[in-house]
């Protein structure tokens, strides 16, 4: 069963999310949330997704960024990142339909636990670590447009506010 992804305005995405408790395996749970969010996530054509965009306030989520295969991290911790960085145009399926350039660095290494309950540790670069960033961010309530300047926020905020008045009025 897929969950429903929230969407900018919902407070879960400003609220940062708990550890999970690790004792050996995910839990029965767990798997059911990661199972639920690789379908949401395939869904809306995505290529990563954190808990608290279905409303989960756990510190899971999921990538499967271009070159690479699907993955699963819990309790994800960014231990190291780059002093080099780039600027790539960034969505997100809680803000859909708006995009905008976002600074990050360019290399990552993040360590996190698997399903089966095995610690590991990655170094991810080009959009790998993007995705990584970003959805690490949404764990901390953060969002990509926190990453913009004041204009341009607003700017991509606008647009946003535009698309969903349209799209309210073609269902209604």
């Amino acid at each position: 069963m897929s969950r429903e992804i929230v969407l900018l305005g919902d407070p879960v995405l400003r609220q940062k999310a708990e550890p999970l408790a690790l004792d050996g395996r995910a839990d029965d749970d767990t798997r059911q949330l990661v199972d639920d969010m690789l379908e949401a996530m395939h869904d809306k054509k995505g290529i990563g997704l954190a808990a608290t965009q279905v409303g989960e306030r756990v510190r899971v989520f999921i990538t499967n960024a271009p070159d690479d295969r699907e993955r699963v991290f819990l309790n994800p911790e960014i231990v190291e990142t780059s002093i080099e960085t780039e600027v790539i145009e960034e969505g997100c399926l809680s803000i859909p339909g708006v995009n905008a350039d976002v600074e990050r660095p360019a290399r990552v290494r993040v360590q996190a636990w698997s399903l089966k309950g095995r610690p590991f540790v990655l170094e991810a670069d080009e959009m790998l670590a993007r995705v990584i960033q970003h959805e690490l961010d949404h764990l901390n309530g953060r969002l990509f447009i926190d990453h913009l300047d004041e204009d341009e926020r607003s700017r991509v905020l606008s647009e946003y506010e535009e698309l969903r008045e349209a799209e309210a009025a073609t269902n209604s």
